[in-house]
């Protein structure tokens, strides 16, 4: 899927309105308690209150918009960075000096150092290592076993990033160390998030405690990849090499903290949204046989019942759409934050210097004044007659503007190889004791999901 630029939306001739408060705010909580107990149907239901609303969290009155134009204006205009409470809350796990929380001219530094890795005809130089991950992942698990989809999507999705961009031999331990640390600490931070409570947050309480623990894990991990590179005296063509050989803007080289924070951010939120994807792809071959079948039928019309393999992704077509649907309806990022830099308007409404502000592609995505049957799981609305009837910006699952993601096409290319393979071979049920409600953190995914394979 291609995104068009636009220019922002320029605002009407008379003066900006102030935005209205959403309903349903409470004493001292404000919108905060219906942000946390039930988030996804609270920024699905904001859009009856207006293209932008303020809300009430805690003492901070936020600003949400909820129409697609609008968030790809704000996403668009440099008039509003990267900050507010999500990065706040995740700048614990990917430090200040990363790609995914620099603004500026760090921020463009930071983008030509890692764009290489992920230029479009890169791509398929990560072919041979994403087959063999894939398959490996089919050929590992038995029929009629139950499997524990988040540790398989996790270590799949971990071990491609790895070998792709940083050229290790990581196993399956750090995998799982990795796996499981995130999970803590997605959850803490989407907490520190929703109830913004600052020192609290630093009392030794076991959940608080639990937390740092995950999280020192994680940089542990991190400084385990960079000091085995650096030992090694190996100068291999991949993203870490690139990291280490960097140069800021005085030409000297970057710091160990820049280096630090560029590897989380390649090996975390990355491997969290790609696990979190792959998990809901599994979900929705098992509760759409019938999409399943057809992934199956296109894959042996596309190979002629040889294995899959990189160079088959391009013509999959409806295994293409299928993830593409899957993302619309269960987007691993739900909601994103930013701050206004200066005085500014968002469609008629004003935006204040200072002000945080959020949107939902959760919500964005699901919307009926966008999509017919806008919860119906349908992939073949992204044929391309129909596809151009979509909204702009109302599906854009990587981002748009200099804060797209840039591994866009690299995790397109997984994905799609991934379902590809396991399809072909195995159809999914999901097994006694699954839990495949969606679970809330700062990324969406399957609470407990349990499938069992079963040979077609």
């Amino acid at each position: 899927m291609t995104v068009e630029s636009v220019q922002p939306v320029t605002p009407d001739a008379s003066e900006p309105a102030e935005p209205p408060f959403a309903r349903g705010a409470v004493p001292l909580l404000g919108h905060g308690w219906k942000l946390a107990r039930d988030p996804l149907a609270f920024m699905s239901r904001l859009r009856d209150d207006g293209d932008v609303v303020r809300l009430r969290l805690g003492p901070k009155t936020v600003y949400a918009v909820t129409a697609p134009d609008l968030t790809g204006a704000l996403a668009l205009s440099p008039d509003y960075h990267i900050a507010g409470p999500l990065w706040e809350s995740l700048e614990d796990l990917l430090g200040k000096e990363g790609v995914a929380t620099a603004n500026g001219s760090l921020h463009r530094r930071q983008r030509r150092t890692i764009q290489p890795a992920f230029r479009l005809d890169a791509i398929p130089a990560y072919g041979p290592i994403m087959e063999e991950e894939a398959h490996a992942l089919g050929e590992r698990w038995r029929p009629g076993e139950t499997l524990d989809c988040t540790s398989e999507s996790f270590r799949v999705a971990v071990r491609i990033a790895a070998r792709c961009l940083l050229r290790g031999a990581y196993m399956d331990e750090r995998a799982e160390r990795l796996c499981v640390a995130l999970a803590t600490v997605f959850r803490g931070m989407y907490r520190r998030m929703v109830v913004p409570l600052g020192p609290l947050y630093r009392v030794p309480l076991p959940a608080n405690l639990k937390f740092n623990r995950a999280l020192a894990d994680l940089h542990l991990l991190v400084d385990e990849i960079v000091t085995e590179r650096r030992a090694s005296g190996q100068k291999p063509d991949d993203l870490l090499t690139a990291l280490l050989e960097a140069k800021d803007d005085n030409g000297d080289p970057i710091g160990e903290q820049e280096i630090h924070d560029q590897v989380v951010a390649i090996l975390t939120p990355g491997s969290e949204t790609v696990a979190s994807t792959i998990m809901w792809l599994l979900q929705i071959l098992a509760e759409h046989p019938e999409h399943a079948a057809r992934v199956r039928s296109e894959v042996e019309s596309v190979t002629g019942g040889r294995p899959v393999g990189f160079d088959d992704v391009r013509r999959l077509t409806h295994t293409n759409n299928l993830i593409v649907e899957a993302m619309r309806l269960r987007p691993a990022v739900w909601i994103l934050t930013r701050r206004a830099m200066t005085d500014t308007a968002l469609g008629r409404y004003r935006i204040p210097a200072g002000a945080d502000i959020i949107y939902s592609p959760y919500a964005i995505q699901r919307d009926a004044r966008s999509y017919p049957e806008h919860l119906e799981f349908d992939p073949d609305r992204w044929l391309p007659e129909r596809a151009k009837d979509v909204p702009k910006y109302a599906m854009s699952p990587f981002g748009v503007g200099n804060r797209k993601c840039p591994s866009d096409h690299f995790s397109m290319a997984q994905l799609t190889l991934i379902t590809a393979t396991v399809a072909s071979k195995y159809r999914f049920e999901q097994a006694g004791g699954s839990d495949d409600a969606t679970r809330v953190g700062v990324t969406l995914r399957p609470h407990r999901l349990l499938v069992k394979p079963v040979e077609w």
